[in-house]
């Protein structure tokens, strides 16, 4: 049924290999779609918030320095 060249000794040879690879790849592409969909495409400036937050919260910056800060990040 197969020729030779179309696989190892008859077997399924590339084709079972390309037919496994075609699916971890559309598994890696539906996970990626999903997580840009769960993150609502929103930058991922929401990290650099929370630094600003932190270090506000710590001390190391006065409220005028956050608010500017702050403004910056949202503005992007």
């Amino acid at each position: 049924m197969w020729h030779p060249m179309w696989g190892w000794d008859g077997g399924w040879g590339w084709f079972g290999l390309m037919h496994l690879v075609w699916w971890v790849l559309l598994l890696a592409g539906a996970i990626v779609l999903v997580r840009a969909l769960l993150r609502g495409g929103k930058p991922r400036q929401d990290s650099a918030l929370q630094i600003l937050r932190e270090r506000f919260a710590r001390g190391e910056i006065d409220a005028a320095e956050f608010d500017q800060r702050r403004q910056q990040l949202e503005r992007r």
